[in-house]
């Protein structure tokens, strides 16, 4: 079999592709994460964390925006804000290290969805399609 020079390898184009098609347009997808702002001995947390804490990442929301904790009296050097963190919980969309939109407090566990969805809808966050883990019959 003659090869012209400079000519690329079958298996070596081939790999490339690859690559091209399934590991790049993994690195160029947006990193999407909720950051929880709380304090210790925030009532409101520590119901957030009883009632939705344990199932969140579980759900598809938890599964396009994984939580993030920070504590607010040291927000992280890596997010840009739109504001100051005044109220725990705070609970912030952030793409890419800039902000969203947020929720402050933590209105219940019916109502916290709710907000949530509609901010991830306006946002342009995507929910993965749900799985069937844990369902019978």
């Amino acid at each position: 079999m003659e090869r012209q020079s400079g000519s690329m390898p079958l298996w070596l184009s081939a790999l490339l592709l690859t690559f091209a098609l399934t590991v790049l347009p993994a690195l160029a997808r947006a990193e999407t994460v909720l950051v929880m702002v709380e304090e210790e001995g925030c009532a409101w947390c520590a119901r957030w964390n009883k009632e939705i804490g344990p199932i969140y990442a579980k759900t598809p929301e938890g599964r396009a925006a994984p939580l993030r904790r920070e504590m607010i009296g040291a927000p992280p050097e890596d997010i840009a804000f739109d504001r100051g963190l005044h109220f725990t919980p705070t609970f912030v969309l952030v793409r890419d290290g800039a902000e969203l939109g947020r929720i402050e407090g933590y209105p219940g566990e019916d109502f916290f969805w709710g907000l949530l969805g509609q901010l991830m809808e306006q946002s342009g966050v995507a929910l993965p399609a749900e799985t069937n883990e844990g369902e019978t019959g």
